[in-house]
């Protein structure tokens, strides 16, 4: 196994899975983060201490976003991802939406004009099932504006993000981009592998190496193929530089590193990096 210093891979790697908040309200999210998966938080959640987390591995963009937990925070959290990457280059947005809300198709629309690249859904914090069909009409559009999904995938204590209805979403909708996170199942790698290795799916490695053994890890990796797969962190939740050591100490040549770093989403997103 080749394990290179972080001093090596400092020179590009992009953040695909980071949550930011509002100031005035971060340490309250993140609180309500970590009591619901009853853990503890490495920082608050706000802008500030993302990039200096982010700094010390010189990450050059990261994918930011936030949840609405109820349809009236929609309009209001999409502006203020929408502001935030007008404020900082390194900033690529995904929006939220929820399925309650009054009219999705037309909110996609709008922040999609303002630049937002794509759409966070954690159905597990929003309470629906991530196969509903009340999300079809959603999951279509979002097809046709080729505007990928990044989801929270997997919860032991729950079904609403399993693998299972994860999958069924992908055979339903076959050219809709999902990146289904945490390795495609947090805490239900078994399901992971059973129901989405091997498919039409991106995975990111975001609250998962702390927990899944390496050989797991390292064989799902060599299944669902390397190119599938993108570096994150899930900030505020971990700090940058332990995940990133977690990171390096995948069965992975030097070349497949910085795929996952960098590279895969780069392409997948059609960023541009100096």
């Amino acid at each position: 196994m080749l394990i290179l210093p972080p001093e090596k891979t400092k020179k590009m790697i992009i953040d695909f899975h980071a949550h930011i908040y509002p100031e005035k309200i971060a340490e309250k999210a993140s609180k309500s983060i970590a009591d619901f998966y009853n853990t503890s938080m490495a920082f608050d959640g706000s802008v500030e201490n993302l990039l200096k987390s982010g700094a010390t591995i010189d990450v050059k963009k990261y994918i930011v976003h936030s949840t609405a937990t109820k349809p009236e925070q929609v309009i209001h959290i999409n502006d203020y991802i929408i502001s935030q990457c007008l404020k900082h280059d390194c900033f690529v947005g995904f929006g939220t939406l929820h399925p309650d809300f009054q009219d999705n198709i037309s909110e996609i629309d709008r922040i999609l004009l303002a630049g937002i690249r794509g759409i966070k859904l954690h159905p597990d914090f929003q309470k629906f099932q991530f196969d509903s069909n009340k999300m079809d009409d959603v999951y279509k559009y979002l097809s046709e504006k080729n505007m990928p999904i990044l989801v929270h995938a997997g919860d032991y204590r729950y079904d609403f993000s399993s693998p299972k209805r994860i999958a069924a979403v992908i055979e339903k909708f076959p050219d809709l981009k999902i990146v289904a996170a945490h390795f495609g199942g947090y805490s239900e790698w078994d399901k992971s592998v059973e129901y989405l290795v091997g498919k039409r799916v991106w995975f990111d490695t975001s609250s998962t190496l702390w927990k899944l053994d390496y050989s797991t890890a390292n064989k799902m990796l060599k299944a669902h193929g390397v190119e599938k797969f993108f570096f994150g962190t899930d900030y505020p939740m971990w700090n940058h530089k332990e995940e990133l050591q977690r990171f390096l100490k995948l069965d992975l040549t030097p070349q497949e590193q910085e795929m996952i770093l960098w590279k895969n989403a780069a392409e997948f997103l059609n960023l541009t990096l100096e």
